[in-house]
């Protein structure tokens, strides 16, 4: 009794007639739902090809495999038009050989996968007596008999299926745009926190950008829309909040910096991924321009505005050369005299001057705009944030700027009592107040390397007037 197997040797069939099959309780849904099929073709005829489309669009949000596609569409290769008419029925009879070999599957495998898309409710089987496939037409290529598989429930199904599709795709683009935001918040959080610690306050806040990319990650990997709109959500919350945080920290930093320019850290790396902008249409405070004027004027010897109200032209290089600009939180732009020197210097000079532009010059012999652009690489090594970077083109012009930060990348690290960029912080705040003299340094620099002072002239004259 213990080796006794219920199901070895011989006893009863299951199936009282040879090639009866066994019904499941999908099967006998689907056979009802073919039987609708009259009501689809109704006064009309079924597009075979528009049904088809409609099954592939919903197949993927259906969850079926590419073997159920790869069958249905096979199985469509053999109806006609005619078969989707009124009064017809769209039954397909290919043999089991031609299938086997068609999809690559074995015998039990293609029966498997026979009652598997009976059961999925996309087709149903019609039985002949014998229990094989066949069927004929007649001379108009109508379907006289048949006995295979009935493509009906498809064709009933096909409202069914397009608003499946419509409705995956819409949640597939809910989803991609959720996890477009969360990519976004991320980034935005990761900025955050770089930037907090430039700023030396971001104790802790590394930890805040390590649990934002694991909780990314699982929302890559979740498909449920509302457990990703939960997750979005929650990063975009502490983006914000942390933004706050680190707002109301440098509000801190720059009420503390008011009180000196060298004595407290000013924080020269400042916002590192904010644009560098180089302000060149500003609108000019009316005291500012008049102060200009006055300037310009008793520099240039009483030469004050031609008729056509040319206040920026005259004699060549009067306190353009020295980098004159009027006083005030907004300055004009100094322009670059005919003989392309600044304060006298040529850019090939300033490299001699300050040898640490060099490293990031592209040519061995720079104008005046790779001088700048060498600067603004500088800056980096200086601790100049983008900000402080894009006040000094403002208030004493982009070729000046270059100048002062090299004059500062020239001073020794004990010369500071706070740091390089605190330094320069203090020489852009000069510029404004009209009180920083660029040439005097500049000829320190010279004595200090040996070089020879070059001669006194009218340009000279006017630079001391900055």
């Amino acid at each position: 009794m213990e080796n006794f197997r219920p199901e070895s040797g011989p006893g009863p069939k299951r199936r009282g007639v040879r090639g009866a099959r066994r019904l499941t309780l999908g099967m006998v849904a689907t056979e009802r739902l073919a039987d609708d099929f009259g009501t689809v073709s109704e006064g009309g005829q079924v597009d075979p090809g528009r049904v088809l489309a409609a099954f592939k669009a919903a197949a993927p949000y259906l969850r079926f495999g590419p073997r159920v596609t790869q069958a249905i569409d096979w199985l469509f290769r053999f109806t006609q038009v005619q078969d989707w008419q009124e009064g017809a029925r769209p039954i397909v009879w290919p043999s089991a050989a031609m299938q086997m070999e068609a999809l690559c599957l074995s015998e039990a495998q293609v029966k498997r996968l026979n009652r598997l898309l009976a059961h999925l409710g996309l087709i149903t089987m019609r039985d002949s007596p014998n229990g094989k496939r066949y069927g004929r037409r007649d001379p108009r290529g109508r379907i006289v008999e048949a006995y295979g598989f009935d493509l009906s429930p498809i064709a009933v199904r096909q409202a069914e299926f397009r608003e499946i599709a419509e409705r995956g795709r819409a949640r597939f683009e809910a989803l991609k745009q959720l996890r477009r935001r969360a990519t976004i918040a991320v980034r935005g959080i990761q900025q955050i926190v770089e930037t907090a610690t430039e700023l030396g306050i971001a104790e802790g806040w590394a930890r805040q950008a390590d649990e934002a990319r694991r909780l990314v990650a699982r929302i890559r990997r979740i498909e449920e829309l509302d457990e990703v709109t939960l997750g979005v959500t929650t990063l975009e919350n502490r983006q914000a909040d942390l933004r706050g945080r680190l707002e109301a920290a440098i509000d801190t930093l720059k009420e503390a910096a008011l009180g000196g320019v060298e004595s407290t850290n000013m924080n020269p790396k400042g916002l590192t991924d904010e644009p560098h902008i180089t302000y060149t249409n500003q609108t000019l405070d009316p005291a500012d321009h008049v102060s200009a004027l006055r300037k310009r004027s008793s520099t240039s010897g009483g030469a004050g505005t031609s008729a056509g109200g040319s206040t920026r032209t005259g004699r060549s290089g009067d306190g353009k050369e020295a980098g004159h600009r009027p006083t005030g939180s907004r300055a004009i732009k100094p322009e670059i005299p005919p003989d392309g020197t600044v304060f006298r210097m040529t850019p090939d000079e300033l490299v001699r001057l300050a040898p640490r532009l060099r490293a990031y010059l592209a040519k061995s012999s720079p104008g005046w705009p790779e001088i700048v652009e060498a600067a603004d690489w500088l800056r980096h090594d200086l601790g100049v944030s983008k900000p402080l970077w894009g006040d000094a083109c403002l208030a004493m012009g982009r070729e000046q700027a270059a100048v002062a930060l090299a004059i500062v990348s020239t001073k020794p690290s004990d010369h500071f009592r706070g740091s390089p960029g605190g330094y320069f912080h203090g020489m852009v705040a000069r510029a404004r107040a009209g009180e920083l003299n660029l040439a005097r340094s500049i000829w320190g620099i010279r004595a200090a390397s040996g070089m020879p002072r070059p001669p006194r002239s009218h340009a000279c004259d006017a630079s001391r007037s900055i």
